[in-house]
């Protein structure tokens, strides 16, 4: 059961909530002075209703169907109607624990005082998620202008229908609200296209994407690093860049130089290095950068209503805030930092493979071994680098027009977090080759890796025995992979040294992190 509290005001909510709520460590509780907020917008809303202003998806329909208006004695089958007509999400469906957050974002937003539901629609989220009834959301079926088709099938869930999770089980919708103790749902005006006009979902799992990558990036700097030692780098530029490099850009420099230390580093074998080592930080610095500018801007979106119509000055007021194209944009300005990482650990693997330094020999084969050895798999890093970038090209700015021309503007916000997760995929395997090369280089030049190195060392040899005939590495890959991904691996890199403030602001490791959505 959850073991703490967090209270909901309709403010930008932090990673570390994110992760509670995620994970059902945490209740959601409504803030009294926001609930009356919900109260008064509520109050605009039944006074349009009571002097017969139309208000758009409570009086009329929605889309190209605006402009029909519907008799008192219709709302109620067009309430109900409005969110089963817009569960049409169709594949695999989004984790629980972005659910649970779509939940607590859409919460938040109504307590900002602008979406105008009632109370009791805000109430009976709460309460599905106190008991854990999270409808089940199959992720494609959103353009990114409120994620209708997403949202629809937890606002059908609301009323009896769909399917949703309960006790880890998932069943009819109608099954798990009685398990729950829980009644279905009526909709009153409003409440319908408030149920479904809202990104929460798309909010809820760009978050988590770039939670996971940034965990994935902090991963591949501690694998760069075991590289740079084993092929001698030169640590002069992560002392360089102190002084004349960013802020965050000197962070990251103090951090390759200090971890770089407690054993006996090989002396550089070159006075210039390659820019793949000699600017990590640079690299690796704006990747990070990239992703707090993406989180703040996603948090921030939590904090807002993205409804169509909003409540605002005592007006109901039509609105274009359903488009989310700053967290949109900013998370391909992400996707491309991501890929420009990839480049870095492929062209560190490839220098690893390609032998030379240190004496190293060609494909990394042992003196007197006869082996084919690390060639082959090189082409494996150079797929995943070619992966992450052809996922990295902008989508959102793609024409579409739908709705009788009424929705002519799209941000695609559930593709691109779906294309920037299978990005984080690529860039964990690959930080596992890049580990596994670097092993292998070690142990033929006889190093006895430290501090972080000798972390990632020790990680793939209890998955990855040192290579001296020929054998299959495809399982050993995947395991590195999964090992170096684990929450118990990233807890042991942060406890061991933090990376500036970002492990606290991205909620990594052990840790909650910080509640401050803009420590970063």
């Amino acid at each position: 059961m959850p073991s703490m509290t967090i209270r909901l005001e309709g403010k930008p909510l932090s990673f570390a909530d994110f992760v509670r709520i995620g994970a059902r460590q945490a209740t959601v509780v409504a803030d009294e002075a926001a609930l009356e907020r919900v109260h008064e917008a509520r109050a605009v809303i039944e006074e349009a209703l009571r002097s017969g202003q139309p208000v758009y998806g409570a009086t009329t329909g929605v889309g190209a169907m605006k402009d029909v208006s519907w008799t008192e004695a219709e709302l109620d089958a067009f309430s109900i109607g409005l969110v089963r007509a817009h569960h049409f999400g169709t594949g695999s469906a989004f984790p629980l624990e972005v659910i649970r957050n779509a939940l607590a974002i859409r919460v938040n937003m109504a307590l900002t005082g602008r979406v105008g539901c009632t109370p009791d629609l805000v109430a009976t989220y709460q309460k599905m998620l106190a008991a854990d009834v999270i409808p089940v959301v199959r992720r494609t079926g959103s353009i990114g202008c409120a994620d209708i088709g997403l949202m629809g099938q937890i606002g059908a869930v609301l009323t009896g229908v769909g399917e949703a999770y309960h006790g880890g089980e998932r069943l009819p919708a109608l099954e798990a609200l009685a398990r729950a103790g829980l009644e279905p749902f009526k909709l009153a005006p409003r409440d319908s296209l408030a149920s479904v006009s809202t990104n929460a979902v798309g909010y809820a799992a760009a978050m988590r994407a770039i939670r996971n990558a940034a965990g994935t990036v902090r991963v591949l700097l501690a694998t760069g690093l075991t590289t740079a030692g084993a092929l001698g780098a030169s640590r002069d530029p992560w002392k360089a860049v102190a002084h004349v490099g960013t802020e965050r850009e000197a962070g990251i420099g103090a951090w390759l130089y200090f971890n770089a230390k407690g054993w006996d580093w090989p002396t550089g074998t070159h006075v210039q290095d390659p820019l793949s080592i000699r600017m990590m930080s640079q690299v690796f610095a704006t990747a990070f950068e990239s992703l707090v500018v993406s989180g703040r801007t996603v948090l921030a979106a939590t904090g807002r209503t993205d409804d169509n119509p909003v409540v605002a000055g005592g007006q109901v007021l039509t609105s274009g805030g359903s488009l989310p194209l700053d967290v949109t944009v900013f998370l391909q300005t992400a996707q491309l930092a991501m890929a420009h990482v990839a480049r870095n650990s492929f062209n560190r693997c490839v220098l690893l493979g390609n032998g030379g330094r240190r004496n190293l020999p060609v494909n990394l084969v042992p003196p007197g071994a006869i082996a084919t050895g690390f060639g082959p798999i090189i082409k494996l890093a150079g797929e995943l680098f070619v992966r992450c970038l052809s996922l990295s090209n902008a989508i959102s700015a793609q024409s579409l027009v739908v709705a009788n021309g009424l929705e002519d503007e799209a941000a695609f916000l559930p593709l691109v977090v779906e294309r920037f997760e299978r990005q984080v995929g690529a860039l964990r395997r690959l930080a596992a080759l890049e580990g596994l090369l670097a092993a292998q280089a070690m142990d033929i030049s006889g190093d006895q890796p430290g501090n972080v190195p000798g972390m990632v060392y020790g990680l793939v040899r209890r998955h990855a025995e040192f290579y001296r005939e020929d054998r299959p590495l495809s399982a050993e890959v995947e395991a590195v992979e999964a090992a170096l991904a684990s929450d118990g691996f990233i807890a042991q890199l942060i406890s061991h040294s933090a990376v500036m403030e970002l492990d606290g602001y991205f909620a990594l490791g052990p840790q909650t992190g910080s509640d401050q959505p803009n420590a970063a």
